[in-house]
């Protein structure tokens, strides 16, 4: 007998586990808010504790037009001085597996293909559009909609966000909403994308492009001394290296963007005008807030069209991750800040996870023995990096204290940046899970 499985959320974290969990053997139902499945925004960096999970996977990288980041340089963004280049051109031989870049849209489109979506009931994982999921029952194992519909699964993976319901029916019975709940962090990040091509054609890019060596540029702004004032800008390319992806984080500035339930520019009742008046509102704040960096810089940020600005969130992490037949994964669990770029990393371990510590269970009531070894093998992990997420590099030592409280044994304190290096990169949520399960 197969499980029967639900996920909340089709994004990276609901469909990593939709394809662990298919793999494995079970029955899965996918159940996304929104009419399309497609994950929005700019590319991400993958880490090797993360495309490990997705080698195993099947994941195919060329397909995703994923880049090697063979370097990881620290720059001074006002006069171009390289302050650390991180080589990481051996992090296959040191790791395991190696890091590369990827646009969202394609690593979110190449699981939809190891989930085979379009081969719906025993031959694929089946992804139902358009359902918000308005409450969960923990304990019965139901998942009610929008639309009054009622589902009832073995187990119910919440999967849906950093704006979840599945977290909110955890914390309810314990901790409550107010440790839950999102704060800002009073930071702010633009994104956008530049075609390599239109770089190559402007003098400034081209002299950048040559200049810049191949992986990712951290431009860091030398009088941002606190968080609280810290801006910097962070430089790579995705798509076969077609595309070039910049993130801006910054303060946040009142009133800089409107935003929906996402954080993100609303769409919609505002006319097209007004998208585009927004848009150009934004782009103007961002040179506004990079004005001092190196004129090069400027001039290509300059080029970026269709400027986004997401302001950034933070909670507290939890001290349970399930409850009943419930267990929360990714942003819903554990929201990361961009300090690291482990957020997709995290929650494509914890998909990783669920199909490794549920592959052969086929009784229910083996299930909450199962998701006890889930929260041994991946709450403690998660949080350390949660908690790192709010430091740049290099300022591991000032969350030191917090860190503690979330230590096992066997892993080295990561307090910093070489050490936070080879605990983020460094893991093997397998090896984990087989430890856990030989105990």
């Amino acid at each position: 007998m197969t499980l029967n499985i639900i996920i909340v959320g089709a994004g990276i974290a609901g469909l990593t586990a939709a394809v662990s969990l298919h793999q494995a053997g079970h029955h899965v139902r996918v159940y996304e808010s929104s009419a399309f499945a497609a994950e929005v925004g700019a590319a991400l960096n993958l880490a090797p504790n993360g495309t490990r999970v997705l080698q195993k996977l099947g994941f195919d990288m060329q397909k995703a037009s994923a880049v090697p980041i063979n370097n990881w340089d620290t720059v001074d963004g006002t006069s171009l001085r390289r302050i650390a280049c991180q080589d990481l051109k051996q992090a296959s031989e040191r790791f395991g597996a190696a890091y590369v870049a990827v646009h969202r849209v394609d690593l979110h489109n190449e699981l939809m293909r190891l989930a085979g979506v379009d081969q719906p009931g025993a031959r694929g994982v089946e992804l139902h559009l358009s359902s918000r999921v308005i409450q969960i029952d923990p304990e019965a194992g139901l998942v009610e909609f929008v639309d009054g519909r009622i589902e009832k699964a073995d187990l119910i993976i919440g999967a849906d966000g950093l704006h979840s319901v599945s977290r909110n029916a955890i914390t309810s019975a314990s901790e409550g909403p107010s440790t839950a709940a999102k704060r800002s962090t009073g930071l702010s990040a633009f994104r956008f994308l530049v075609p390599t091509e239109v770089l190559e054609n402007h003098p400034a890019g081209k002299e950048l492009l040559a200049w810049k060596t191949p992986g990712a540029t951290l431009l860091g702004d030398p009088n941002s001394k606190t968080m609280e004032e810290e801006r910097h800008m962070m430089w790579y390319p995705c798509r076969s290296g077609k595309v070039q992806n910049f993130v801006g984080i910054h303060p946040t500035v009142t009133g800089e963007q409107p935003e929906n339930s996402e954080g993100a520019i609303s769409m919609s009742p505002i006319t097209p005008f007004r998208i585009l008046t927004v848009r150009k509102g934004i782009k103007r704040q961002m040179l506004s807030e990079f004005s001092h960096f190196h004129p090069q810089v400027v001039e290509i940020l300059s080029l970026g069209n269709d400027v986004n600005c997401w302001p950034l969130f933070h909670t507290e992490p939890l001290n349970s991750w399930t409850r009943g037949k419930l267990v929360v994964i990714g942003d819903a669990a554990h929201p990361m800040l961009p300090f690291g770029g482990q957020g997709s990393n995290q929650a494509i371990e914890d998909g990783g996870a669920l199909g490794f510590l549920l592959k052969d269970v086929d009784d229910v009531a083996e299930i909450p023995a199962r998701l006890e070894l889930f929260e041994k093998v991946r709450r403690r992990r998660a949080s350390r990096v949660q908690i790192l997420s709010t430091v740049r590099a290099n300022r591991e030592h000032q969350v030191e204290t917090q860190i503690r409280q979330y230590m096992e044994e066997d892993v080295l304190l990561p307090n910093s940046f070489a050490a936070r290096v080879a605990h983020d990169a460094g893991f093997d949520v397998f090896r984990r899970c087989h430890e856990v399960l030989a105990i």
